[in-house]
């Protein structure tokens, strides 16, 4: 009852969350995942902002990814940013989460459901509905004293020569230093 409640307090601070930059939709909660009857073994959560490099907006973000016993993956989330050019606004279904419980790091690999981007870019034939995308977060803790949780913008098919969000699960690509994820300015990140 208590993983219920918890995933319900998910759903309805993805209702509310807004950014003046971005379009917003409904929250991101399939029913399925409140309801499997298989044991969750890894889990990420997440609902915020982090802070990109120079002349890139804040990266918005909102997810909620979880891994089952029985291999399969359940969840929805979408990844937001703008430069001069144009945004980056892309949503997904959760197909695999991978995580790291001694270092609170997750991998979490999907489908693109809906690419609204109008940057250049974002036109590519890699990054349409139907095709893998992928990125990564750590949760450094609660508190004054931990250090920000970080996440990763978007991958697709080709980056870093990974092909496949499965692969991305799998392989658990992750820079030393935390290069190439952005600190968390505000919300928050969990992982299981």
């Amino acid at each position: 009852m208590r993983r219920r409640s918890s995933v319900l307090t998910f759903a309805v601070a993805a209702a509310s969350f807004a950014c003046a930059d971005a379009p917003t939709a409904g929250p991101l909660m399939p029913a399925e995942a409140l309801f499997s009857n298989s044991p969750v073994v890894a889990q990420a959560t997440g609902l915020g902002q982090s802070q990109l490099p120079a002349g890139f907006s804040l990266l918005d973000y909102e997810f909620n990814a979880t891994q089952f016993a029985n291999g399969r993956a359940n969840g929805e989330f979408r990844i937001f940013w703008a430069s001069g050019l144009g945004t980056n606004d892309y949503r997904g279904t959760v197909t695999c989460v991978s995580v790291d419980p001694v270092n609170h790091r997750a991998w979490i690999g999907g489908v693109v459901t809906q690419n609204n981007s109008t940057h250049p870019t974002g036109g590519e034939a890699r990054k349409q509905v139907g095709r893998d995308i992928w990125f990564r977060v750590v949760d450094y803790g609660e508190g004054s004293a931990s250090l920000p949780d970080r996440t990763t913008v978007a991958g697709f098919e080709g980056d870093a020569g990974i092909i496949t969000s499965a692969e991305y699960c799998q392989t658990q690509p992750w820079a030393a230093g935390d290069v190439n994820t952005w600190p968390r300015v505000a919300g928050n990140i969990q992982v299981h």
